[in-house]
């Protein structure tokens, strides 16, 4: 591999580990004696079998303080557990005829309008019906980068946040975005609706995240195993119990949003996992990708672009305007 190479895969990395982080874990004193693979099975964000896990274990895709370890090997306080989860095969990806809303394209890149449910790549329980399988149908170019599992893929959002998203369609348009990523120069703000009224007018929560300790699936604001993470707010409209804010990201952490929401005490609305489980309801977090802006790999002009709110999210605004 050419340094150049070495250089625009090194730079994806790096973008794509701002959306998702390494998956590792320090063990506590109260798993200690448990099996890995059964620490493992519980702890995945995404489902996983038991039986998956164990391959992976034997694969060599799973280590213990640096070190390849059996699916019987019992757990002491302070192990660190570290997954890279090994690439599905390139024959398990198949093109599906899956409807796009696209908001941008050429021979460089496509932009997508991205809906609330779709996951951005087949990962673990979820090996189809994803945004590759339907732009691999769409689209006959995607930059191979990232691997033919991941083709185009320069970062992500959450599978339940709606919004804009890009692709690159070829290798050179590849590195020049995930570039970007890795300088903080592509814009990136999405619209949310939260719980409570949110005082200040503008702010910022600059505030570490990394695996919650008490719930291995979860992220949370810590200073043990964590990324420095910062997220910009401004109020655009308060309903009293509600708020509706404009969100800057200027790092791009796992679940980011949601967590720094929680931490000032104003989950999204209808989150799932970092929400309150009264009040409002979605079918997901009232979270949207609203504006994507960089500057084109070709061109060298700066492009921005802008997705409309969902209907779910336009209802929920709807009716607290009309209280």
């Amino acid at each position: 591999m050419n340094d150049l190479n070495k250089d625009v895969k090194e730079q994806s990395a790096y973008a794509l580990e701002e959306e998702r982080e390494a998956t590792e874990w320090s063990v506590t004193g109260e798993y200690a004696k448990e099996r890995i693979d059964k620490y493992i099975t519980e702890s995945w964000e995404e489902d996983v079998s038991r039986s998956q896990v164990q391959q992976w274990i034997a694969g060599g895709h799973v280590q213990v303080n640096g070190r390849p370890v059996k699916a019987n090997y019992k757990l002491s306080e302070g192990d660190v557990i570290s997954v890279i989860v090994p690439e599905p095969e390139a024959t398990e990806l198949v093109a599906e005829d899956i409807s796009l809303e696209v908001a941008y394209e050429d021979s460089d890149v496509i932009v997508i309008n991205k809906p609330r449910g779709m996951v951005v790549h087949p990962a673990a329980g979820h090996p189809s019906g994803t945004l590759v399988n339907a732009l691999m149908f769409h689209c006959k170019d995607l930059s191979g980068i990232n691997g033919e599992i991941r083709p185009g893929i320069v970062h992500r959002i959450d599978k339940d946040t709606s919004g804009l998203i890009m692709a690159a369609k070829n290798d050179h348009s590849h590195a020049s975005l995930a570039a970007q990523l890795k300088a903080h120069t592509v814009t990136r703000r999405y619209l949310a609706i939260v719980h409570g009224n949110v005082s200040h007018d503008q702010g910022t929560v600059d505030a570490p995240i990394g695996r919650d300790p008490h719930d291995r699936k979860l992220y949370t604001v810590t200073e043990k195993n964590s990324k420095r993470s910062v997220t910009h707010f401004t109020v655009l409209e308060r309903f009293g119990d509600t708020t509706l804010l404009e969100l800057k990201l200027e790092t791009g952490r796992t679940h980011q949003i949601r967590v720094h929401m929680k931490f000032i005490g104003h989950p999204l609305v209808g989150d799932p996992v970092y929400g309150r489980s009264k009040g409002i309801t979605m079918n997901g977090q009232a979270l949207h990708a609203a504006v994507l802006g960089f500057v084109h790999p070709s061109t060298g002009e700066y492009l921005e672009f802008s997705a409309p709110l969902p209907q779910d999210m336009e209802d929920v605004l709807f009716n607290l305007r009309s209280r």
